[in-house]
């Protein structure tokens, strides 16, 4: 499942969630610190391991 990064606008704290894709495009995330609505997603980079026989 894929790993969302948010950081909340009123603490400024940093918190992961780990959901479904799905479940992401339903609604909006609060922040567990302070249950504020207003979080934004940070984007972050990712890396993909694939295994190839040479």
């Amino acid at each position: 499942m894929p790993t969302y990064e948010y950081r909340c606008d009123k603490c400024k704290k940093h918190f992961t969630v780990v959901k479904s894709i799905s479940q992401h495009d339903r609604g909006r995330q609060s922040c567990p610190k302070c249950k504020s609505r207003k979080v934004s997603q940070v984007l972050t980079p990712f890396y993909a391991k694939t295994i190839k026989k040479s």
